[in-house]
């Protein structure tokens, strides 16, 4: 990507690239709702349990159709699509955040619509489309939930922590993940497993969290729930890759951030 001239920066800006953020991700909800709960062409990526269905592919396809219509100059990152375009913004999209649950029917699922400049996020959204919530983030504005202001708990202490989490795909990966969480469990609150890494990143920002961690994500998982996060005065930190472990992200507020990642950036109890 290339620098943006620096007068094209900022908040005037960033509105308009969130509207754009906002219609991409609601063309994508309209397609994964009209498919929802109906009969899908499931296929397989990574592993045997890391599905794609017919819903991905044409949510992302909405997406890129706005994104081609108001935004033509700019690159995408997408999940199905990979790396299309040169420009000097780029969109990072996630189609269908928690396929497995749409595959099961399970309501927890979204759409993650991000775009970026080479000093990080410019505007954000995540879209929960069968709530009908709208998480939406600029770099210099507020994060919102349906246009209301958000905030998160402020929790500072692990054992008073809700913590979210989830898991990779691959059985080796998944029995260290395992052990990660057997060292956490007793020293928090609780464990929640939502499965869809943006919603856990909108839960913190909107107080339903007071924290989260996943390795394995990828930056269409987590780049619109960074912005979010950091915009709400939360700590967003790369977990490093550790052996079989890949790398990952947690989310805290600063005041937990510390003991979160003395637990989650080892790869077995403490």
């Amino acid at each position: 990507m290339h620098e943006l001239p620096t007068q094209q920066a900022g908040p005037a800006l960033e509105t308009e690239l969130l509207d754009v953020a906002v219609e991409a991700a609601r063309a994508a909800g309209a397609e994964l709702l009209s498919r929802w709960r109906r009969p899908l062409e499931v296929g397989t990526k990574s592993t045997p349990t890391d599905p794609v269905t017919e819903a991905d592919t044409s949510a992302e396809r909405a997406i890129r159709d706005v994104l081609g219509r108001r935004r033509p100059e700019d690159s995408i990152l997408g999940e199905e699509g990979g790396a299309t375009g040169n420009g000097a913004l780029r969109w990072v999209v996630d189609p269908l955040d928690g396929t497995v649950n749409y595959l099961y029917g399970l309501p927890t699922f979204a759409v993650s619509v991000a775009v970026e400049d080479p000093r990080g996020g410019l505007a954000a959204v995540v879209l929960d489309p069968v709530s009908d919530e709208i998480f939406t983030a600029t770099r210099s504005g507020a994060p919102l939930c349906n246009g209301a202001p958000m905030a998160p708990t402020g929790c500072g202490s692990l054992d008073r922590a809700l913590v979210g989490t989830g898991f990779g795909y691959e059985p080796e990966v998944r029995a260290l993940q395992a052990q990660v969480v057997s060292s956490i469990l007793p020293r928090a609150r609780d464990i929640r497993r939502a499965g869809a890494a943006a919603l856990d990143m909108c839960s913190c920002a909107a107080g339903r969290l007071d924290a989260y961690y996943e390795r394995g994500v990828k930056a269409w998982d987590i780049a619109a729930g960074t912005l979010i996060c950091e915009r709400a005065g939360l700590a967003v930190r790369t977990i490093a890759a550790d052996g079989m472990l890949p790398a990952g992200v947690a989310v805290a507020a600063p005041g937990l951030i510390e003991e979160l990642m003395a637990l989650v950036a080892a790869s077995g109890p403490a």
